[in-house]
């Protein structure tokens, strides 16, 4: 792992407690994913079909796809967990490779927010996008929590002296 940059180590981490959350949502039954719950999407559907939205959102601005906001309408929310975690993995493996390339403290990159695109620096974005995830990770691992299935912990990833064993997986 030394040999990547915070960006692609976080995106690893990142990678890897999606993987986790979802394996731990991939044993709930199809009513219990969609079932309502307490945050701030109403489900673990919703909440994490949107951590995959906004990524994708976030990615077509970072890889300059062009297709801005229009994500948002055009991409149909996966149905199942299943579904779900293969799309997260596949937005995982962009993000990874995105910062494996490279990122430069002065590299900018136009983002369309809902006011209109603005100028950021790539570290800004990447640094949003990391928090976005963590937020709302977090809020589905509290929903995980009211169900049968046991919420997985998603914090043992850098530090080696806790490092849980499958991030080994997510460190090359």
């Amino acid at each position: 792992m030394s040999g990547h940059s915070l960006f692609s180590r976080m995106a690893r981490n990142n990678a890897w407690a999606n993987a986790r959350l979802l394996g731990a949502v991939a044993e709930l039954s199809q009513a219990e994913f969609e079932a309502e719950r307490t945050g701030f999407f109403p489900s673990l559907k919703e909440t994490l079909g949107h951590i995959w939205l906004v990524d994708l959102f976030y990615l077509d601005a970072l890889e300059r796809g062009g297709r801005g906001r229009a994500i948002f309408q055009v991409e149909k929310m996966p149905d199942t967990a299943t579904d779900l975690a293969a799309k997260q993995a596949e937005a995982d493996r962009r993000l990874i490779a995105f910062c494996d390339a490279g990122v430069g403290p002065e590299d900018t990159v136009s983002v369309g927010w809902t006011g209109g695109p603005a100028t950021e620096l790539v570290e800004d974005v990447l640094l949003h996008l990391f928090q976005h995830q963590v937020h709302h990770r977090g809020q589905a691992h509290a929903m995980l929590a009211g169900t049968d299935v046991a919420p997985p912990q998603l914090d043992e990833f850098f530090p080696v002296f806790d490092r849980h064993p499958d991030a080994a997986a997510y460190l090359d």
